[in-house]
């Protein structure tokens, strides 16, 4: 199905589809007919009465701008489809219509059909964050070695190597991605309560039913109906928050990288892709700008979706109806983002030179830090504060080398061979832990494929 213009950067093509109107239809039928073999199978329902409805619970057959347009006016999507699937029905089986929808509520259609989404939703996640694991831990290791500017506060700060910031990011997203499939893993459980949430329609006959409907959906029935306990959605939401906000650390990492003025990195290119209406020079962050706007985006649906957990009684007025397409939002942001970087880690480009070129334009600078604690020992910490704090004034207005500004100290000069000063320069020599810190977030857990 095609995506919707007004969300054309906002999700995906196989999210799109997950969430279009005949995908959403289908699971609402599947749940209505899940239920009535549900029940013929503990013998409640006629076993023909089932068949009738399983047969006629196929969302192509229906007429979706109407079942919409019933939805606005009776608050819920589940009694103007259960009232288009009796008659249906009726076609087939003239006593099976009764039984369309037997015990249920309008809530438990939604809820497990919400679910079942989710349940589709899950494996294109996962799909590509394994796209993305792969194609980090392959630039870590390749970079291991290329040394670049570390950067905080957005100014030039000692170096750090390449490989180590593609694992920062990988580490991220491994723990965000476990976090994720462990919230939707408690989330797939069926909802099945009728009225009030207590099955009362089905007599002894409700856990029974409740178990078979799970069954059949493959879903897990909970300890207990959970109309207006809506904690287990609220942990799915949140975890692709943060899964979101780490993907966006990346993109804007990336955005600044590609900078003319860093020029360290740069987004696979193509036709269409990154170019600009009037400035045929650019190359544009375009996966990074998608990524970003997700990034952005999420936060004020997810506080929208916990404002909304505070919900009355056994079903909540207002508040329930708000989350359809708040989570749907939220999972089709996370989606873009997600294929969005994994595209862009796959076909990075990365110019070491540059990165080098952009540690020696710094004139030694960065290095201010490895001078103190060669000349703090010898001249006493405030003396060697006092020295480094000059000869950085003088290396920026007289544009030389610190090192070289250093040796033309005589406080320096006699305490310090120039050889030794010298060396002050190699970003190799000052990277510290760094090969271990990279090496042991490429040891974490890897995203593991997700099971049908």
């Amino acid at each position: 199905m095609p995506t919707r213009l007004i969300e054309s950067l906002a999700t995906t093509a196989a999210l799109a589809e997950v969430f279009s109107d005949e995908s959403v239809l289908q699971a609402m039928l599947d749940f209505e007919a899940a239920l009535a073999r549900a029940e013929a199978r503990v013998g409640i329902v006629p076993k023909q009465a089932a068949d009738a409805i399983t047969s006629a619970a196929q969302a192509s057959q229906f007429d979706i701008p109407e079942i919409s347009r019933g939805t606005y006016r009776a608050g819920t999507a589940a009694i103007p489809l259960v009232k288009a699937l009796r008659e249906r029905v009726k076609k087939r089986n003239s006593d099976a219509p009764a039984w369309v929808h037997w015990g249920a509520t309008s809530q438990d259609v939604v809820d497990t059909a919400l679910v079942l989404l989710l349940k589709r939703s899950l494996p294109i996640l996962v799909r590509d964050l394994q796209r993305l694991d792969q194609a980090l831990a392959g630039l870590s290791e390749r970079h291991k070695d290329s040394v670049m500017l570390g950067r905080t506060l957005m100014q030039p700060a000692p170096p750090v190597t390449f490989g180590l910031k593609a694992a920062g990011w990988l580490g991220a997203q491994r723990r965000d991605g476990e976090r994720l499939k462990s919230a939707f893993a408690e989330a797939m459980v069926v909802q099945f309560g009728g009225a009030s949430g207590t099955l009362a329609s089905l007599g002894e006959r409700g856990l029974e039913v409740a178990r078979a409907l799970a069954e059949e959906l493959a879903l897990r029935y909970p300890e207990a109906p959970w109309h207006s306990h809506r904690d287990r959605l609220a942990s799915v939401v949140c975890c692709c928050g943060v899964l979101t906000g780490s993907l966006g650390k990346m993109a804007r990492d990336i955005s600044l990288l590609m900078q003319n003025e860093a020029a360290e990195v740069a987004e696979p290119g193509g036709e269409g892709r990154g170019g600009s209406s009037t400035m045929p020079h650019k190359r544009n962050p375009i996966a990074c700008a998608l990524t970003l706007a997700a990034a952005e985006r999420t936060p004020g649906l997810i506080a929208s979706f916990l404002s909304a957990m505070v919900q009355e009684h056994e079903r909540g007025v207002g508040s329930w109806q708000s989350e359809w397409p708040l989570i749907a939002s939220v999972i089709q942001a996370t989606g873009s983002a997600a294929s969005s970087m994994a595209e862009t880690a796959e076909g990075l480009s990365v110019d070491v030179a540059r990165m080098r070129q952009n540690i020696q334009n710094t004139r030694g600078l960065i290095f201010a830090e490895k001078a103190m604690m060669l000349l703090a020992p010898k001249l006493g910490r405030d003396v060697a504060h006092e020295l480094l704090e000059r000869a950085a004034r003088e290396s920026i207005t007289q544009q030389k080398h610190l090192s070289k500004v250093l040796a033309e100290m005589p406080e320096v000069a006699s305490r310090v061979e120039p050889s030794v000063l010298e060396q002050l320069a190699i970003p190799e020599q000052y990277l510290g832990c760094a090969e271990a810190f990279r090496q042991a977030l490429l040891r974490g857990n890897t995203l593991k494929k997700q099971e049908p």
